[in-house]
């Protein structure tokens, strides 16, 4: 064996040692907060937290009920907002767009993805709560729908663009029109990859804090309409971390912990999704 190749064997040795702890030191990062979490949260989960109202600080017990639902109502309403206004941009960039406008909107998509969520919140502040003179769900879901809309795009692009042109070609060829060829033929090529999309920016939205600071805000108890304050997961979360109340910060770590999970699951359905590849249907 000449020094060059044991060189090479040196340093391919040494990479792929290096690779390989890199990639243990991530996967224990992630499964030391999921350790963290369930050890502070499960003391503190059980069926009041999901059926119970908070209560006053200094009262043990209580849950989160309000909190719970709330979060699912303004989630649902941010993606009823936000789907499809991404799903028919992304369609629109990846079927339609030009050269200069597609790639404004490319831009400004990418640009809105690097946004803070808290200017997003800001801006939503400005916009709804101000002019209806209050915080309600429908500002906080506008605020998490404006999040949603460029993740939904992009992705939904990526998994158009990646459907084989002679697809297109063949519906074209066929007879169908423009949208039609797109509505039958790219679109359920493409549509496990879109929904896998649409799942991964549902589950990043769910999580956001700071648009619901100046949003939503938050209700001790039962909301009224949507049209009223109303709490949720990430905020109850925020405000009793930083409560002295030992009882309010073991709910939190209860909170994070459902929040988490949610999400997880989220994750791995798109993953399962995903893993099935796209799939022409016939």
């Amino acid at each position: 064996m000449t020094l060059r190749d044991r060189w090479r064997k040196i340093v391919n040795f040494v990479m792929l040692s290096l690779t390989g702890v890199c990639a243990v030191v991530a996967v224990s990062m992630l499964f030391l907060i999921l350790g963290y979490l369930v050890y502070n949260g499960w003391k503190s989960l059980d069926w009041n937290f999901f059926t119970k109202l908070p209560l006053a600080p200094g009262e043990t017990g209580g849950g989160m009920a309000n909190a719970i639902v709330g979060s699912v109502d303004i989630v649902a309403l941010a993606t009823l907002f936000g789907l499809p206004v991404g799903f028919m941009a992304g369609v629109y960039l990846a079927e339609f767009g030009g050269k200069t406008f597609s790639g404004l909107v490319r831009y400004t998509a990418d640009l809105l993805n690097g946004v803070p969520s808290i200017v997003i919140g800001i801006f939503a502040w400005t916009v709804v709560v101000r002019p209806m003179h209050g915080f309600s769900a429908l500002a906080g879901a506008f605020a998490l729908g404006l999040i949603l809309i460029p993740i939904t795009a992009r992705s939904t692009e990526q998994f158009m663009v990646s459907v084989p042109q002679t697809l297109r070609e063949g519906a074209l060829a066929l007879g169908a029109s423009k949208w039609k060829s797109i509505a039958t033929v790219v679109v359920p090529a493409a549509y496990r990859g879109i929904a896998t999309g649409m799942i991964l920016g549902v589950a990043r939205i769910a999580g956001e804090t700071a648009p619901l600071l100046f949003t939503s805000l938050n209700n001790q108890f039962w909301s009224n309409g949507l049209t009223q304050e109303t709490a949720s997961l990430p905020y109850m979360i925020f405000i009793r971390a930083i409560s002295p109340y030992d009882d309010w910060r073991r709910s939190a770590w209860a909170a994070g912990m459902v929040l988490l999970v949610g999400v997880l699951l989220a994750n791995i359905a798109a993953r399962l999704i995903l893993s099935r590849g796209i799939e022409v249907q016939k």
